[in-house]
């Protein structure tokens, strides 16, 4: 039988997963779009469509050169839930 606690643990272990899957790609269009900003500011070209092509890129790149980190954090956590289920919480 599950508990309080099992279920805060599964609830943890998933938020930590997705953060460390993400944590690149929104790292990436972070960095972008605050490159962009500053070249914004700086040209006065206040464009807002400007950011959107450049982050686009930026987070399928990065998404592509981490897909294997990506991979490895989901399937840890895929088989930590597996066998919680195998023992029975």
């Amino acid at each position: 039988m599950m508990t309080q606690a099992d279920a805060l643990d599964i609830v943890q272990a998933a938020i930590w997963a997705i953060l460390l899957a993400s944590g690149p790609a929104v790292a990436a269009a972070m960095a972008v779009g605050i490159a962009i900003a500053l070249l914004q500011a700086l040209t006065q070209v206040q464009e807002v469509t400007l950011t959107f092509i450049p982050k686009i890129i930026a987070i399928l790149a990065v998404a592509a050169f981490t897909a294997p980190f990506m991979g490895q954090v989901i399937h840890a956590f895929s088989e930590q839930i597996f066998q919680r289920i195998e023992r029975g919480f």
